[in-house]
């Protein structure tokens, strides 16, 4: 068991909001997290499982059940099985309108989120729950191993590499084959595998639907509807590029990552260390690892980019907190890290005082005046003395 920062948040937004709702993919964790902080809530809490057919059973009648209940918390667990409750829901808070009423858990669909939206508008908060973060994982495991099998709680405590690769691939198989499906995503399973394995290959690039398109032989609405579903369902990330109005040549696509690394490793079929380190995607997988590390723990207010132009200028990761660049961000899988032209050229662009080079380990020296070098150890004291971390 892991004690996951988010816990916090939670706490605190059920003595705030009607309903709360903690979304993230599956077997993230949600519903043992959600357990553990309730065991000793205040409140009386009722735990329905919307996948569990007794559960369906005791919302026959909806409105009776949470009128009898108004008094007690009441847990939806995979609420997108049930998405017509959620006109009911505002009914039972405007009827009722204290803290703590409602916490939905899901794995979120572009209709979920929809739906819940415009129904539930000014009565919830949404909270996304990442797979492990590797400051909840220390010191029980290293940031190697955390790298390599990502984040998913089972496939990180697995018990070695061989029945990682097992659970990597059965929820691979179930998460494609049911689940996608069931939260409405059209495209046959195998399609949707040859789609992820094809985003490993772009993985830390920049996203091109047309090229996608001809791959797979799709029009390129059909492909950025998918990439929208697998983005809305927290598999993957797209960053958006940063713009100044300084007359640049800007890059305008997003970047494209797969939020865990462990399932970036498992589909492009990386079982260990040595074959990562030798891997062609080890760079980029690095690059990923510490975007999805340092994105998570961003609070609100602070908003990632990435930073390119056509002329070569590039840095990994922006911060920008007020409309203002704060931090700018470059990512390096070495421990003598050495600025290239194009990052001098993109701080000069951005005029960024705190500038970062975030390697594996070396840390704590200045590589010039306003670049500081950092190790993934060290990178969350540095930016929570600039005020854009958790």
């Amino acid at each position: 068991m892991f004690e996951r920062s988010l816990i916090h948040t939670i706490r605190t937004c059920l003595t705030q909001f009607p309903a709360v709702a903690v979304l993230g993919p599956r077997q993230v964790g949600k519903t043992t997290l959600v357990k553990t902080l309730l065991g000793d809530f205040a409140k009386e809490v009722v735990y329905l499982d919307l996948e569990y057919i007794a559960d369906q059973r005791r919302l026959v009648q909806p409105d009776l059940f949470f009128q009898a209940n108004q008094d007690k918390l009441i847990v939806l667990d995979e609420i997108q099985r049930m998405p017509e409750l959620f006109p009911l829901l505002r009914v039972m808070i405007d009827q009722h309108r204290v803290p703590g009423r409602f916490m939905l858990l899901g794995s979120a669909s572009p209709d979920l989120l929809k739906n819940s939206s415009e129904t539930l508008a000014g009565r919830i908060i949404y909270l996304e729950l990442s797979p492990l973060h590797l400051l909840e994982i220390m010191p029980t495991y290293t940031y190697q191993q955390h790298w390599l099998r990502g984040g998913f709680p089972d496939a990180l405590q697995a018990a070695d590499q061989t029945r990682w690769h097992f659970w990597m691939e059965s929820f691979l198989q179930t998460y494609v084959q049911r689940d996608l499906p069931d939260l409405g995503l059209t495209a046959g399973p195998a399609t949707i595998r040859r789609l992820l394995t094809m985003l490993v290959g772009i993985h830390g690039g920049q996203l091109n639907y047309s090229e996608l398109a001809r791959s797979l032989d799709l029009s390129v609405a059909t492909i950025q509807y998918y990439v929208d579903f697998l983005e809305n369902a927290f598999l993957i990330r797209r960053l958006s590029p940063y713009f100044l109005n300084i007359g640049k040549r800007l890059v305008k696509a997003p970047k494209l990552y797969i939020r865990d690394s462990g399932l970036v490793h498992a589909l492009a079929d990386i079982t260990d260390y040595n074959a990562l380190t030798g891997n062609i995607l080890l760079g980029a997988s690095w690059e990923g690892y510490v975007v999805q590390q340092l994105i998570a723990r961003l609070p609100l207010g602070v908003t990632p980019y990435y930073y390119r132009t056509q002329n070569g200028a590039e840095l990994d990761l922006l911060l920008v907190k007020g409309g203002k660049p704060v931090v700018s961000i470059e990512i390096r899988y070495s421990n003598a890290p050495a600025l290239k032209r194009g990052n001098t050229q993109a701080i000069a662009d951005l005029q960024t005082e705190q500038n970062l080079v975030v390697t594996p380990e070396a840390e704590g020296y200045w590589l010039r005046k306003d670049v500081r070098v950092c190790s993934i150890h060290s990178v969350w004291d540095e930016l929570r003395n600039l005020g854009v971390m958790l």
